[in-house]
C-alpha cells in the first residue's frame, strides 16, 4: 500500500490548511451541485474555479444521472440548501468505448454472476448530458429542476461547452 501511505501523508499539509481557514462549512457556500465523471483528469474545482467548500461534487463513471445521483441531489438540495444542479461529461470518456452487453457478457463469463446493475455506457456525449438532465427534472425529489445545466468539458482546451437540453 505505498501509494496509499504516500497519500496519507500528504494529507498532513491538507489539514494543517484546513485548520488555518478554520475548517471546512458543510452546506455548499455557491449553493450549487456538480455532478461530474469520475476520470481522474477532470478536476471540477479547477474547471469551475471553485475553493473546498463552494459546492457539493457527485462523481461517478460518465457523470450519469443514476438512482444514486438523484439521492445525492435530493439530499444536497432538501437538507443542504443547493439551487443550482451542473451537469459535466467529458470529451475521450471512458464510457464511450465498450458497451453495457460486452462488460456485463465479459463480466458473466469471469465471475459467473451477470450484474445487476447497467453499466451505462454511452455513443455520444451531448445526447448523455440531455438524458442525465432530463433524469433530474423528472424526479420528484429534487425540488429545483429548473436550475440544471448541462457540458461537455473538452480536455484538450479545458472549455466547457454548453449542452442545449432542448435539442433531440
Amino acid at each position: 500500500m505505498p501509494v496509499t501511505e504516500a497519500l496519507v501523508t500528504r494529507n498532513a499539509v491538507y489539514s494543517a490548511e484546513v485548520l488555518s481557514r478554520g475548517g471546512l462549512a458543510a452546506k455548499g457556500a455557491q449553493k450549487v451541485a456538480v455532478v461530474a465523471c469520475m476520470d481522474s483528469r477532470v478536476d471540477v474545482f479547477a474547471v469551475l474555479g471553485l475553493a473546498p467548500g463552494e459546492a457539493h461534487v457527485i462523481r461517478n463513471a460518465g457523470g450519469l444521472v443514476t438512482e444514486d445521483t438523484i439521492r445525492s441531489l435530493t439530499i444536497s438540495q432538501r437538507l443542504l440548501g443547493t439551487e443550482e444542479i451542473l451537469l459535466i461529461h467529458h470529451t475521450d470518456c471512458g464510457m464511450l468505448s465498450f458497451t453495457d452487453e460486452e462488460l456485463c457478457r465479459t463480466l458473466e463469463e469471469e465471475t459467473g454472476a451477470r450484474p445487476t446493475w447497467a453499466p451505462g455506457s454511452f455513443t455520444d456525449l451531448a445526447d448523455s448530458v440531455r438524458q442525465s438532465v432530463t433524469r433530474i427534472k423528472a424526479s420528484p425529489f429534487v425540488p429545483r429542476a429548473d436550475a440544471v445545466r448541462g457540458f461537455i468539458l473538452d480536455l484538450a482546451t479545458g472549455r466547457l461547452e454548453e449542452v442545449d437540453a432542448a435539442e433531440a
